[in-house]
């Protein structure tokens, strides 16, 4: 399931979603501003489709994942010690990536019943281990990580100077699919969590957009089909 819909372009659509989260977390919003100066987005678009490519290959990729992320340390807003490859930070990073999944799929293809959520969070758990970074804080089941990623955006996010600076950027993509999405919708993707700490209000305009762009996309897709809804990331041979 991970195959059928990562690569799909409307997971893309919903990256404000994940990177509003990832901002709000100290050490990663640091990461950010001290080490993406410039080029939000762009920035964006390099490591989303990098990761897309490992999720699809059968190659041992581990050394890109070291080394695109072994020189991002530092000292974050609150003078607390962070590193990408920390294990806390680096699932954390992920599980927006998982939750973002869920949601577009959801949004944009159809509603998942409970054996498609197991199913699709097992392939979300065989796609983090190709990463080859400590999963001892993983949960095992889907339920079981609704329920750590809702506490872990409950108590450890918050808002800082570093995710203050990057509020605006985060909420209007200017490159890439992101950049195709409404305002409003992206609004309307948007987790509760950031909302509120962003001080972000979805309106009813922001869902009716959201649905107008949904049928958009829908019609989109099933007039070219899937195939060529996948982002050039996806369109390799897995072997390679």
């Amino acid at each position: 399931m991970v195959y059928r819909y990562l690569g799909d372009r409307r997971f893309a659509y919903a990256l404000p979603r994940a990177l509003t989260l990832q901002i709000l977390h100290p050490g990663n919003a640091a990461g950010l501003v001290a080490h993406v100066p410039r080029g939000l987005w762009t920035h964006k678009q390099r490591a989303v489709s990098e990761m897309i490519y490992i999720a699809y290959s059968n190659r041992d990729l581990t050394s890109v994942i070291r080394t695109a992320h072994a020189h991002v340390k530092g000292v974050d807003g609150f003078g607390d010690r962070y590193h990408a490859l920390d294990p806390d930070l680096f699932f954390f990073q992920h599980a927006t990536y998982v939750d973002t999944l869920f949601t577009a799929v959801e949004t944009f293809d159809h509603r998942l019943d409970a054996d498609e959520r197991d199913l699709l969070y097992r392939d979300c758990c065989r796609w983090y281990a190709k990463y080859d970074i400590s999963a001892r804080i993983m949960p095992t089941t889907y339920h079981e990580f609704v329920e750590w990623f809702d506490d872990y955006c409950a108590t450890r996010l918050r808002t800082s100077p570093d995710s203050d600076s990057l509020r605006e950027r985060a909420l209007n993509p200017n490159t890439w699919y992101p950049a195709r999405v409404p305002s409003g919708a992206v609004r309307a993707l948007l987790h509760p969590r950031a909302c509120e700490l962003l001080g972000v209000e979805v309106s009813r305009s922001d869902r009716m957009s959201l649905r107008a762009f949904t049928f958009r996309t829908t019609l989109l897709a099933t007039l070219i089909g899937r195939h060529a809804m996948l982002i050039p990331a996806a369109r390799h041979d897995p072997d390679n």
